[in-house]
């Protein structure tokens, strides 16, 4: 007995929707420096409302995953005097986005911003941070 193969039908619509979604789950890397010099014992945390904010869009990319550095509620130390480095993992952005900002959406002062990170075609960025 011989086996006939038939390819299934899929609509169109789900076709379609499916490539844009295959296009937004590219990743968006952020490596981040931090040097502490101005307290012995210093301590720096991130808020799952870290996001990035493409400027043209006003589209939103959520964290998803950091390293070398503690979520809040808890603390990670930093060295003094010496370059600290972590690493966030966002949601892609639009493949039209060209400048996007970081935000970490905070209810106290001193969350992560920057203003203005021109985009790059690999996605992955190197950016200073103040404290």
């Amino acid at each position: 007995m011989s086996e006939t193969k038939v390819k299934p039908l899929i609509a169109e619509e789900l076709l379609t929707q499916l490539q844009v979604e295959a296009a937004v789950e590219s990743q968006v890397i952020l490596h981040c420096c931090i040097k502490s010099d101005m307290f012995l014992e210093e301590k720096i945390r991130i808020w799952s409302s870290t996001y990035l904010v493409d400027r043209q869009s006003e589209h939103v990319s959520k964290l998803i995953h950091f390293e070398n550095i503690s979520l809040f509620p808890d603390w990670t130390d930093i060295p003094f005097g010496k370059d600290y480095w972590f690493t966030l993992v966002f949601q892609g952005l639009p493949k039209d986005c060209k400048v996007f900002d970081f935000i970490e959406l905070i209810p106290q002062n001193g969350g992560f911003f920057r203003e203005g990170i021109r985009r790059n075609a690999s996605d992955v960025y190197k950016i200073r941070l103040d404290i």
